[in-house]
């Protein structure tokens, strides 16, 4: 079981892997840092522990201990129990969700791993947004995807933000980095899967009507770009199709994990429609 002990000055070096979270060059989740990962809020310390990142240690106030409760049997490491004010000192910052927890960094599974098995994947480039990436996770993880790749010029999946934001999600949803861009499209192809660029072109043809030249059966990829600028014109030449999600008249655009959240749904739907057809 957690063992628990009581620390009272901020300055304390058992933990210094909660220090600093907000500093842009020194929290220790920098992937070049520290490489930590850190998880904020009981829900997502919850995900954590069952997660492929084992807590070697968490941080937190003796309310957020209660919570966690039986969640905690699975897990033996120090929980460094506080005061609210002991906390601010260390993180930088009042946190009112009152626990973290921080993790070593895992390989990331390579590709052969991450699709095994999986019949939708979304594949990202450009996107920059840590809260974006954060939403995607989570919106991929209620909505049937079952991988997320990786292009060029993406956020930390494993930035703090990104964590909570994906509410632990991206700690669960497989994922890996595709090194060559945008020949790793290739790979995709290779694979099996079908490579759809998302696109507000109103030229394109709606996300429906690709999804069903290709059939339920088929493995798709949905491919979505950075918010503003979209996918580059290369990398929409190298994919199977393009497609667009319905707009209403007189906007152009969506939030970028919002419109993966519709494509993801239109695709779930596709496939829920053909099982019970």
């Amino acid at each position: 079981m957690v063992n628990v002990i009581d620390i009272t000055d901020a300055d304390d070096p058992r933990i210094d892997d909660y220090r600093n979270l907000n500093s842009s060059d020194r929290r220790p989740d920098l992937p070049g840092g520290k490489g930590l990962v850190i998880a904020e809020g009981v829900l997502v310390v919850q995900r954590m522990i069952e997660s492929r990142f084992a807590p070697h240690s968490l941080l937190g106030v003796d309310r957020r201990l209660q919570e966690l409760g039986s969640g905690l049997d699975a897990v033996d490491v120090p929980f460094y129990r506080v005061a609210a004010e002991v906390m601010d000192r260390c993180i930088g910052f009042h946190l009112n969700r009152g626990v973290l927890a921080a993790a070593r960094r895992s390989p990331e599974p390579d590709l052969d791993t991450v699709l095994d098995g999986a019949r939708t994947v979304a594949v990202l480039e450009g996107v920059n947004d840590h809260e974006n990436i954060g939403s995607m996770f989570r919106n991929a993880t209620g909505l049937g995807i079952d991988a997320v790749v990786f292009g060029a010029r993406c956020a930390d999946p494993l930035y703090r933000r990104a964590v909570r934001v994906s509410m632990g999600h991206v700690l669960r949803l497989p994922f890996t980095h595709l090194p060559e861009w945008p020949a790793g499209i290739a790979e995709l192809r290779s694979h099996g899967f079908s490579v759809v660029a998302l696109t507000p072109d109103p030229e394109a043809p709606m996300l429906a009507e690709v999804l069903h030249d290709r059939g339920p059966a088929d493995r798709v990829a949905l491919l979505v770009g950075a918010e503003g600028p979209g996918l580059r014109k290369h990398t929409m030449n190298a994919c199977d199709a393009r497609a667009r999600i319905p707009m209403a008249p007189g906007t152009d655009s969506l939030n970028v994990a919002t419109a993966a959240a519709v494509a993801f749904y239109e695709r779930l739907r596709s496939m829920q429609l053909a099982d019970v057809g």
